[in-house]
């Protein structure tokens, strides 16, 4: 485990291991499949400065953790990742059911999309699942990040805190 960790303060690492591990065990039932997972998703998300459990909240939305989810429109995997970023960031080659990549890809694409927003995590969301200028998506994901993975205020989180302020999202209204 410490080798997934290598750059990140262990002891933040191994407490959102446990904690986040007790919690998707609500989605998957095999434990080192999950342990996977969540390595995976702290090593890309730190790479990325996303925070893990909004990374968590998004799979839970896209693919409820199916990591061989395809949707309609040919996304794949666990981030719904679309093909053509292969070209875009990746090689055409690569396996968009794979775990690893799927969650590089995806949580390289939502820091993407973040800049571009200028921080403005509805609309960064919003354009991860291109459904730009609508609020159903983020609400969802938000939703997710605050009853599921995060259990924080809005206050906690000032990005959150932010967004909720300036949409008045409905997953913001209890505390």
């Amino acid at each position: 485990m410490a080798s997934s960790f290598d750059n990140t303060d262990r002891f933040d690492a191994e407490v959102w291991l446990r904690a986040s591990d007790q919690r998707l065990s609500r989605f998957i039932d095999d434990h080192d499949e999950r342990l996977a997972l969540l390595h995976t998703v702290y090593r890309q998300a730190s790479r990325t400065q996303l925070d893990a459990d909004l990374v968590l909240a998004v799979m839970q939305v896209e693919s409820s953790f199916d990591r061989y989810a395809i949707s309609r429109a040919g996304a794949q995997g666990l981030m719904q990742v679309m093909p053509f970023w292969r070209v875009e960031i990746g090689r055409p080659q690569d396996n968009l059911t794979d775990m690893d990549t799927n969650v590089r890809y995806g949580t390289t694409i939502l820091s993407h999309y973040l800049d571009v927003a200028d921080g403005d995590l509805v609309d960064a969301l919003a354009r991860y699942n291109g459904s730009r200028g609508r609020l159903k998506y983020p609400e969802k994901v938000v939703s997710a990040w605050r009853q599921v993975w995060r259990n924080k205020t809005a206050d906690e989180l000032p990005q959150l805190q932010r967004t909720c302020m300036n949409y008045r999202l409905q997953a913001c209204r209890y505390q």
